[in-house]
C-alpha cells in the first residue's frame, strides 16, 4: 500500500516513509491512496481474538512494507507486554442495555493516546531502519495535555531518537503538567508555551515546514518525526479499537453479526473519531458517528452547518484536552469526503490559515452529514453528567468522557435513536481529579495538593486510581521552562543543541 499528500496527489510514499517524516513537505497529511475492505466474514472473525492479533490484522492491511515478523513484533511488545492494566487492553463496560463505554485508558499515562503511542516508537525504529538509517529521528509535539506524556513515556530511552514537547502552559490539568514535568528519560525535553493549544500546534507545524530548521537537523545527523495524531503512524493504531469493540459486543451477544451501531467520540483534534470513520469506510458497521465537543465547539458547527471558523472566543475548560480550535485531522477527512481533491483541500487550508473561516460546499457538506452528528457541552453540563452518571450507574467518568455522555444524551433524545451505542471513554478521571470531585460535591475541590484530592477521590467514590499516576508524588520536577509561542523554533535549536 502506498500512501499520498492531502495537499498533493503527486506524492508517492511507503507507509515507512510516511511515519518516518510525519508530514508531507508541502504540509499536507499522508493518507492511504485506497482503505481496505474488510467482509462481515473476516470482521466476525476478530471475537475470540486477543488485542495483539487483532492489531496485527488490521496493521497488516496497511503496513504492507513491513514482514509479518515486524508487525508481530510492534504488536506484541505495545500490547502484549504488561503495559496496560486490563487483559483485554481496550475493555468494553456496560451501564445498560444497548449503551457500552469502551475504556481507553488502562495504560501506562491513563489516557487512550496510549492505544497509539505505546506502538508508534515501534513502528518508527523499523521505519527509520527502511527510510533513513544512521539519522536520528527527533520526535516533535504539541499536546493539549494526554499526548505530551503519552509520547515521552513511549519513546523515553528509545535507541536512536530525541523526543520535545510544547504545551500551553495554563492549558493542562494539574496532573497532566505533572505528568509532563517529571518525565524521566535522556532524551526526552519538555517546555511550556505561553498561550493555547493551537498556538503550540501551529508552531510546531511551521516548524516542520521551515526548510532551514531541517537543513540545521540534517547537518546534525537529524530529521523531523511526530507523535502527534498528524503522523500516520499514530492515526493507524486507533482503527484497531473500533474493530476491537465489535468483535466484544459480537462475543457477549450484544449484538447480533452485521448489526450496526453508534460510536460517541469526545474529540477536540478530529483523529480519534476519524479512525472510527475509517474503520467504517473499510466495512465495520455504524449507523452514525458522533462527534461530542465541550463549549470550544467548532466542530460542532461544522458538521452542522459546514462553516469552520475559528474566529471566536477561546475556553479553557475542565476537558483541556478539547481545547482546540484548530482540528488537524478534519484535513483527512475533507481529502476523503472531497474525492480525494488534493487541490480543494489545500485551497481550504489556506483560507483557514489565512482568513481563520473556510465553508465547504452543499454536496460536501450533504456527504459529511450522512455520516456524522454533532453536539457540545459546556462545563456546567459536564459536572452535572458525572455526578448523575456515578449515582444512576455507579460509573466514574472523567470530564471528557462526561461530554461523551452528555452529547448522546441529547442526540437520543433529539433523534429517538436507540442503535446500539459505544462511547469512547479517553482518559482515567482520576487524571482531573479536582473537577470530578468538584461535579461530586459540588463547590469542594479537596483539600491540599493534587495527590490530597486523589485520596479524598478515591475514599469517595470507592474507586482506585491508577497507580502510575500516585507515583507521581514525590518524583522531582525536571522542566520548568516557559517561552513565547513566537519562539518556539529558537527555543527547539536550544534544546537539541544546534545551533547556527
Amino acid at each position: 500500500m502506498k500512501y499520498t499528500s492531502t495537499r498533493d496527489k503527486c506524492v508517492n510514499v511507503s507507509a515507512a516513509k510516511a511515519i518516518t517524516t510525519g508530514i508531507s513537505p508541502e504540509g499536507g497529511l499522508f493518507v492511504p491512496q485506497s482503505l481496505p475492505k474488510l467482509n462481515m466474514e473476516e470482521i466476525s472473525s476478530f471475537s475470540g481474538m486477543t488485542y495483539v492479533e487483532r492489531a496485527e490484522k488490521i496493521l497488516s492491511l496497511f503496513l504492507t512494507d513491513f514482514s509479518q515478523d515486524e508487525i508481530a513484533h510492534c504488536a506484541r511488545s505495545a500490547y502484549g507486554s504488561g503495559n496496560f492494566s486490563d487483559e483485554k487492553t481496550a475493555p468494553l463496560v456496560g451501564l445498560e442495555e444497548g449503551l457500552h463505554i469502551l475504556e481507553l485508558w488502562k495504560g501506562p499515562t491513563a489516557a487512550f493516546k496510549d492505544m497509539a503511542l505505546q506502538i508508534l516508537p515501534h513502528l518508527l525504529k523499523i521505519s527509520s531502519q527502511k527510510t533513513a538509517e544512521g539519522m536520528e529521528i527527533v520526535i516533535l509535539v504539541a499536546t493539549s495535555g494526554d499526548t505530551g506524556k503519552a509520547a515521552l513515556e513511549g519513546f523515553k530511552d528509545v535507541e536512536g531518537t530525541k523526543i520535545v514537547v510544547f504545551y500551553p502552559d495554563q492549558g493542562v490539568s494539574p496532573m497532566q503538567k505533572l505528568q509532563m514535568a517529571t518525565q524521566e528519560g535522556g532524551n526526552v525535553e519538555v517546555c511550556a508555551i505561553e498561550g493555547n493549544f493551537d498556538d503550540a500546534q501551529s508552531g510546531v507545524k511551521r516548524i516542520f515546514t521551515d526548510s532551514s530548521i531541517k537543513e540545521s537537523l540534517r547537518r546534525q545527523g537529524m530529521m523531523f518525526s511526530s507523535a502527534n495524531s498528524i503522523n500516520w503512524g499514530r492515526l493507524l493504531p486507533q482503527i484497531v479499537y473500533y474493530f476491537s469493540a465489535y468483535a466484544d459486543l459480537l462475543e457477549t451477544a450484544a449484538i447480533k453479526t452485521g448489526q450496526k451501531v453508534n460510536f460517541v467520540v469526545p474529540t477536540g483534534n478530529f483523529g480519534n473519531i476519524l479512525a472510527a470513520y475509517y474503520a467504517m469506510q473499510m466495512g465495520l458497521p455504524v449507523n452514525r458517528l458522533v462527534c461530542a465537543s465541550n463549549a470550544n465547539n467548532v466542530l460542532t458547527d461544522f458538521i452542522n452547518t459546514g462553516v469552520y471558523d475559528r474566529r471566536r472566543e477561546f475556553y479553557a475548560t475542565s476537558s483541556p484536552s478539547m481545547d482546540i480550535l484548530i482540528s488537524s485531522n478534519l484535513e483527512r477527512l475533507l481529502y476523503d469526503l472531497s474525492g480525494c481533491d488534493d487541490q480543494t483541500v489545500k485551497a481550504l487550508m489556506n483560507k483557514l490559515a489565512q482568513d481563520g473561516i473556510y465553508e465547504v460546499e452543499a454536496e460536501l457538506l450533504t456527504r459529511l452529514q450522512a455520516d456524522f452528528s454533532a453536539g457540545f457541552c459546556d462545563d456546567e453540563k459536564t459536572k452535572k453528567t458525572i455526578a448523575k452518571t456515578f449515582k444512576k450507574y455507579g460509573y466514574l467518568s472523567d470530564t471528557h468522557t462526561a461530554v461523551g455522555l452528555a452529547v448522546y444524551e441529547d442526540y437520543k433524545a433529539r433523534t429517538g435513536d436507540d442503535t446500539v451505542t459505544v462511547i469512547a471513554s479517553t482518559a482515567s478521571p482520576f487524571k482531573f481529579g479536582a473537577s470530578v470531585l468538584e461535579a461530586l460535591q459540588p463547590g469542594e475541590r479537596g483539600e491540599g495538593d493534587e495527590f490530597a484530592r486523589l485520596e479524598s477521590l478515591q475514599a469517595l467514590t470507592g474507586q482506585i486510581c491508577p497507580p502510575p499516576l500516585m507515583q507521581i508524588k514525590g518524583k522531582p520536577i525536571r522542566f520548568e521552562g516557559v517561552c513565547p509561542a513566537h519562539q518556539m523554533s529558537q527555543r527547539l535549536l536550544d534544546l537539541l543543541g544546534v545551533n547556527d
